[in-house]
């Protein structure tokens, strides 16, 4: 049978698988624009349950594990990917609810359950993706359950179902035969699966990359945590390097870090530094950390302040009376879009996009944030609308509505089209209409070597993407913003272009820009240049 500490550590093996091949998931995503990464945002949102049932006790009942581990997932849901995880995991939840301990079918009416929720929540199910995996596995545990209720055989037959859809995930896509790779969320899902069936099968939890692995000693882990921290503060952040940074080499990072604090990490993927310490100085941290690069996901935790008293004041200061009639909820990421949304009327602003994207919870949070019976919720991102979706469903005491938007262009669009005094339905089908009708165009770097239409694309060149396409690449960020602009413009349909300039640009290079487009265009067009603060997105350009 399978038991609630054997689910726990289960759990918290299928992260730690999943957390030491992260790159390796990451780098299965054959689409060479910068994103959040499938390997990332899976293993943050496991990692997330994780964290929530380590102290669980050992006597811990199947069902209350599962239910932890399901509502943990939810509100730590990053990317599509995260979100489909998440709910199979809520599926397991579903059919263990009530069950101390399960049997060989109840496994089997797990995995269907999972499948279901997962299949349900995609508008258009894609074969040769992670519903492949898991709907196969499914089949593989329900047809061992008619014959053996041994659950372990019922998990085995699941995890080899799993490996051999994994595999056939090329012939279902075309895109993935292409590139020569399986799917990435599929693969996600099978470490997830392997580091469970260790649990299960072998009563050994995978540990992290460079953790020794020990035996479970109560009294030494009571120890541990006894004592007293020697520095105050634990500061973990990731930078984005920048050719134009004072620093670009993480030795000289670690050198510095280890000078001020202890326990440190620090590791270097392509063109993003990712580092961790113990330090009573965070503020010299985050300072010296700038001289590399713009710098995203910062956590920084008191460890002489009690943890949950801390969590527990904030979640209540959170929370807003839903007093005013309407209010808005935007994601972006750079100060000047910030203060753009902020000026249209965004009440709160929540920080992410491509590279970073939201958890369920952290959305949540600034919806609770806005005094507001309806708040709007914008995503301006394809890989956050599912988790601002899962947002919604979680929110009882107001009304939410999730416009999907998929870019900035688009979320902006939307909120100049808000009319108060319509219904949320009309406002909801105006606002969507108008997003529809914005063209994006979009100029970044590539994160990986890829192959576009027959064309190679080299790691580092720069591309020019119309509505989500790949149509320029070349080393001239100026020349393809301009021709990705008038690749969208027509002059029966649009008036309006708007270049907002990223982070790592400069207003004179912008307005460059804009001389060519008038010049190709005409005066009857109205070009427009905005500090938008962006990170990886050298341009983003609205035509309207």
């Amino acid at each position: 049978m399978i038991t609630g500490q054997m689910f726990r550590d289960g759990v918290i093996s299928g992260a730690n698988n999943i957390a030491n091949s992260r790159q390796a998931v990451d780098a299965l995503n054959i689409f060479p624009v910068p994103d959040g990464d499938t390997g990332t945002n899976m293993s943050m949102t496991i990692a997330s349950a994780a964290d929530e049932v380590k102290d669980l006790p050992d006597d811990v009942a199947l069902c209350d594990v599962a239910k932890k581990t399901a509502g943990a997932l939810l509100r730590g849901a990053r990317g599509n990917s995260g979100v489909i995880l998440s709910l199979i995991f809520r599926g397991f939840s579903k059919a263990f609810k009530g069950l101390e301990e399960a049997g060989g079918k109840d496994v089997a009416r797990a995995f269907r359950a999972g499948t279901d929720a997962a299949y349900k929540a995609v508008m258009k199910p894609t074969e040769g993706t992670i519903l492949t995996v898991v709907r196969c596995a499914a089949e593989a545990a329900e047809n061992m359950a008619e014959i053996n209720d041994d659950p372990m055989e019922v998990c085995v037959a699941a995890l080899e179902a799993a490996k051999t859809a994994l595999a056939s995930t090329p012939e279902l896509l075309p895109v993935l035969k292409q590139a020569g790779v399986v799917d990435a969320g599929g693969q996600g899902f099978l470490l997830v699966l392997q580091g469970m069936e260790s649990v299960f099968g072998y009563n050994a939890i995978i540990r992290p990359v460079g953790e020794e692995a020990i035996a479970d000693d109560k009294d030494l882990k009571a120890e541990e945590n006894a004592q007293e921290p020697t520095l105050s503060y634990s500061v973990k952040f990731t930078v984005y390097k920048n050719s134009k940074a004072k620093e670009s080499d993480p030795i000289k990072l670690r050198a510095y870090l280890e000078a001020i604090g202890e326990n440190v990490t620090v590791s270097e993927d392509g063109g993003k530094i990712e580092a961790e310490l113990c330090t009573d100085a965070p503020g010299n941290v985050i300072t010296n950390a700038l001289k590399y690069g713009q710098l995203y996901d910062i956590t920084l935790e008191n460890l002489r302040e009690p943890i949950e008293e801390h969590s527990e004041e904030k979640q209540v200061s959170a929370v807003a009376e839903p007093i005013n009639d309407y209010g808005f909820v935007s994601v972006c990421a750079g100060d000047g879009l910030t203060e753009l949304f902020k000026d249209l009327g965004a009440d709160s602003v929540v920080s992410g996009g491509q590279t970073m994207n939201p958890s369920t919870d952290d959305i949540v949070n600034a919806v609770l944030s806005v005094p507001a019976k309806v708040v709007y919720v914008l995503p301006n991102n394809k890989n956050i609308i599912m988790a601002a979706q899962m947002a919604r469903d979680e929110i009882k005491d107001r009304k939410v509505a999730v416009l999907e938007t998929k870019t900035i262009p688009q979320g902006i669009s939307a909120m100049l089209a808000f009319d108060e005094t319509v219904s949320v339905e009309e406002n909801v089908e105006t606002m969507t209409a108008q997003a529809g009708l914005t063209k994006t165009a979009s100029v970044t770097f590539a994160a990986r070597d890829s192959e576009v239409d027959g064309k190679p694309i080299k790691k580092g060149q720069m591309m020019g993407l119309c509505n989500g396409a790949i149509k320029f690449i070349g080393e001239d960020k100026e020349e393809i913003a301009f021709n990705s602009a008038a690749e969208l413009f027509n002059p029966e349909e649009n008036s309006l272009i708007t270049v907002i300039y990223g982070k790592d640009e400069t207003e004179e290079n912008a307005n460059k820009i804009e001389q060519m487009l008038i010049d190709k265009l005409g005066d009857d067009v109205e070009v427009s240049v905005v500090d938008g603060g962006q990170p990886v997105y050298y341009y983003i350009i609205s035509v309207e």
